[in-house]
């Protein structure tokens, strides 16, 4: 069962911080690309100075990002800057964005505490491979600070939890934010303190299994890792500790404000072959069409069938690759799904990044020749300007797929989802320390 519950929440006080669209942020893995200036620059007590601080010469055990975000936490809640709530609350996230096509979408989602389960037990399902990385990192920056500072974007079979909360809300100013990288989203949020309705809300939620992790598997892994550590060293701690919980953000599968980006690849620091090699070699398993520009390849990908998946090809020119035979990946990969066969993303790795380009799955997990980009103008620049060898486009995930791989008990490759908009980081905070 989903056990999720209220929390005391710790929020930036809206008598000290008369914007808090300064102050949020995208999640920490999205702060790159000169993003991390930018948020110190719009204010002092920005959110990334946590969740993403800048590293300095001389960094050491005592004195380094881990430390210094524990420093500003406690300093920010010691001034006032940050506040606990009083009560344990839910908390509701409505954002509302304009997709280029003009059609005007809202997520609606749920803030809560969610009780931490092994994925074997088949009530939070991942849905991805993860990076190490990234895991080693969150985990020293929650030993340090004891709170969680991002979300864990995780998908629910529907029901009537947003009607419950919408009525909770109706009339309710709440607060209405933009974060500076998604600007033309509309953030809005509202604590639910309400003790019916949270009790109505937890009861809804309880019987549902099946937990999609949309975004944060990173997060959620170092959760578990951090509650087994914690557990270890507070044998006799109750089960509502907080470190048997974390923060996630739920959202129905059906709701209609559900988007989904694709995240393209860019190969760099490849020596293998050049761009006509690649391509001569690519024909073993793909239809290799020229396209004559940047707007033929789009048109292109907008009109591949789903069962012989495409992508798109930069290396100076455009060019479209199309499977030429699904049977093929049966035969090579005969023990993953038919679903989880015919993702473009399964097709892209499997095919040719790992048998074309020889790029295997050690130094993928590495990142050695790849970077995952939304926008991608900036591979197209990072080609032309000799900074990278390929651009490899791609088409969207559906949801449709998510689900059914997922159920299938596959994991997709990394970066195979890119749910638009993020949720952001500095609306909560939930603390998880345990004193005995």
């Amino acid at each position: 069962m989903a056990n999720i519950r209220p929390f005391k929440g710790v929020r930036y006080n809206p008598q000290k911080i008369d914007d808090l669209s300064t102050v949020i942020s995208q999640p920490y893995d999205r702060v790159r690309h000169g993003l991390q200036d930018k948020y110190y620059d719009q204010s002092p007590y920005t959110i990334v100075r946590i969740v993403k601080g800048k590293e300095k010469p001389g960094d050491d055990e005592r004195n380094n990002v881990y430390t210094r975000a524990r420093g500003y936490y406690h300093s920010w809640l010691q001034e006032g800057v940050l506040m606990q709530e009083e009560t344990p609350a839910l908390y509701v996230l409505h954002q509302t964005t304009t997709l280029a096509d003009g059609t005007k979408k809202t997520r609606k989602g749920l803030i809560a505490a969610l009780e931490l389960v092994k994925f074997d037990e088949g009530t939070v399902l991942p849905h991805e491979r993860t990076h190490s990385g990234p895991k080693v990192d969150r985990l020293n920056l929650m030993r340090a600070t004891e709170a969680n500072f991002g979300h864990i974007f995780m998908l629910y079979p529907g029901g009537r939890i947003n009607d419950l909360l919408n009525a909770a809300i109706d009339e309710q100013p709440g607060f209405e934010m933009r974060e500076m990288f998604e600007h033309d989203v509309v953030q809005q949020f509202w604590p639910v303190t309400d003790p019916d309705v949270i009790q109505a809300v937890v009861e809804e939620m309880a019987p549902r299994r099946n937990l999609i992790i949309a975004d944060g598997h990173h997060r959620y892994e170092t959760a578990l890792n951090y509650r087994d550590e914690m557990r270890a060293k507070h044998p006799d701690a109750p089960a509502d500790a907080g470190f048997n919980y974390r923060m996630v953000t739920l959202v129905s599968m059906e709701d209609p404000g559900l988007v989904i980006l694709p995240t393209h690849r860019l190969i760099h620091s490849y020596r293998r072959m050049d761009g006509a090699e690649v391509l001569k070699q690519a024909k073993k398993y793909f239809e290799v069409t020229p396209t004559a520009d940047k707007a033929a390849l789009k048109a292109a990908l907008a009109e591949a069938d789903p069962a012989r998946p495409r992508f798109g090809f930069y290396d100076g020119s455009y060019t479209s690759l199309t499977l030429r035979d699904p049977a093929v990946l049966a035969r090579l990969l005969p023990d993953r799904s038919p679903d989880w066969r015919l993702l473009d993303v399964s097709v892209l790795h499997e095919l040719f990044i790992e048998r074309v380009l020889e790029i295997d799955k050690k130094a993928i997990e590495r990142k050695e020749n790849i970077e995952y980009l939304r926008d991608p103008q900036m591979g197209y620049n990072a080609v032309d300007k000799g900074e990278a060898n390929f651009l490899l486009v791609t088409n969207p995930t559906r949801m449709e797929q998510v689900r059914t791989c997922t159920r299938a008990g596959e994991k997709m490759p990394q970066k195979s989802t890119d749910f638009f908009p993020k949720v952001i980081s500095g609306l909560v905070m939930m603390p998880i320390g345990y004193k005995g």
